[in-house]
């Protein structure tokens, strides 16, 4: 499909434009707000359906997963200059387990998969700067790619549903917050006695929709109060993804320039600008959260080192506070560049699962976490869009929603973590994964505005 054709519209809100499709699997949105992350990394979003080719792997699945997925993405192919930077190709949700695939560990699965990708042949991009829309279309024909991108355009005229008005959830259950602390001292002891350096713990919250709410009001309902760099709605049979994550995880340029941006230290907002400040301050000197991310730093230098030309590896910025609309994290930027004859998805085998959410070194790790938690699923994983060009995208699945739908409607669970290092206090551990999910438990529990019943 080397022909590709463009076609505008006027502006409209992705996620209302999603709300249409939101039961047909494979529907998904990728949406960007909230604190820009790079030269436009605010500016795209996209909504696409009706995939020409879908690929679903379980934990037991015996092929390669990144051969396949190398496979599915397919050749280099030419883009619009004039178009969005993501203008067909991929998505893909990768789950934490497919971490297993990477180095075998033996890992227990959930009833996700672990790994879900399809491969579009037209997509809608939103441009939030001038504020109109793009139909792309793709094709064998410069005719054929015209027709997919009229077809694309059509997608705005579908209906919305009415949005949910009262609470999504009546309340959420918390997993122990002592057994949490319980968890971090012996995490706090292994290190000590040098078994590992640093590994990311998590709790989990857990809960059921109301009757008549759909997981994309709650998507709906973080864009408006608390929008990230990198929410996402995905739909599988069955299941539906909701993501609000602000953490990147790797990107590719078509050209073959690596980023990654791993997130590591955290503090609550402020109640006035003078404790925000203050927060700011206290993080950014914060001798136990630089140690936290430099850890990771180091870990991701090694892993794109796996497919980068010795020397190309670099660090242009370390501990940045970056500010969101319920917390503040320390950030820090790794660049590299592909070595020739590698892909993107050669990347993300020496990068996965994302060292900012299993910790150093990231194999042992990975056995403790398992050790402390349920599978993961899709929580820490990674969701992802693979450019024809070569170009790709992802982001870390923290502030992530797992929803599932059975008899009686849609439960879902959530979780938050932190970075267990030497000198991790429990309780501030423990604290910092409320802060953390905070943002969701809101946008679950409260009622909408204009509810007579908030």
């Amino acid at each position: 499909m080397r022909a590709v054709a463009l076609l505008s519209a006027p502006w409209r809100e992705p996620s209302l434009a999603l709300a249409a499709w939101r039961d047909e699997p494979f529907a998904c949105a990728l949406i960007s707000g909230g604190t820009p992350i790079g030269p436009g990394r605010a500016r795209w979003s996209y909504l696409l359906r009706d995939p020409d080719q879908i690929l679903v792997l379980a934990g037991d699945a015996a092929v390669d997963p990144f051969a396949v997925l190398a496979a599915l993405i397919g050749p280099p192919a030419p883009t619009d200059p004039a178009g969005p930077p993501f203008q067909g190709g991929v998505v893909g949700l990768a789950s934490y387990e497919l971490g297993d695939r990477v180095e075998p560990l033996g890992l227990a699965r959930t009833a996700w998969p672990d790994l879900a990708c399809a491969r579009y042949p037209a997509l809608l991009a939103f441009d939030h700067h001038d504020r109109r829309v793009i139909a792309v279309g793709r094709g064998k024909t410069p005719a054929a790619a015209g027709a997919r991108a009229a077809a694309a355009l059509t997608w705005l005229d579908a209906p919305a549903p009415p949005a949910f008005a009262g609470r999504l959830c009546d309340a959420l259950a918390a997993s122990s917050g002592e057994a949490y602390e319980a968890a971090v001292a012996g995490v706090v002891a292994r290190i000590r006695a040098g078994e590992i350096f640093q590994a990311n713990i998590a709790r989990a919250w857990s809960g059921r929709l109301a009757a008549g709410a759909e997981p994309v009001d709650l998507l709906e309902r973080l864009r408006r109060d608390s929008p990230a760099p990198f929410a996402a709605y995905l739909r599988l049979p069955d299941r539906a993804l909701v993501s609000n994550s602000p953490e990147r995880f790797l990107k590719v340029a078509a050209g073959g320039d690596i980023e990654t941006r791993p997130i590591k230290g955290t503090r609550p907002r402020g109640a006035d600008p003078a404790a925000d400040r203050a927060q700011i301050a206290a993080l950014a000197a914060s001798a136990k959260d630089r140690a936290e991310n430099l850890m990771i730093v180091d870990l991701m230098r090694n892993d794109l080192a796996r497919v980068s030309p010795p020397g190309s590896v670099k660090v242009p910025e370390l501990f940045k506070v970056e500010s969101f609309a319920n917390v503040h994290h320390l950030v820090s930027t790794v660049t590299a560049r592909l070595a020739p004859g590698r892909t993107a998805a050669d990347l993300l085998r020496a990068a996965f699962p994302p060292g900012s959410i299993t910790g150093a070194p990231k194999v042992q790790a990975m056995k403790v976490i398992a050790e402390l938690e349920p599978p993961r699923g899709p929580y820490c994983g990674s969701l992802f869009w693979a450019g024809v060009d070569g170009a790709f995208e992802s982001s870390v699945l923290i502030r992530t929603v797992g929803f599932t739908r059975d008899e009686d409607g849609w439960r879902f669970e959530a979780r938050a973590g932190a970075g267990i290092v030497a000198d991790s206090d429990p309780r501030a551990e423990r604290l910092e994964t409320e802060a953390k999910i905070a943002a969701l438990a809101r946008a679950l529990t409260q009622a909408a505005p204009g509810d007579p019943a908030r």
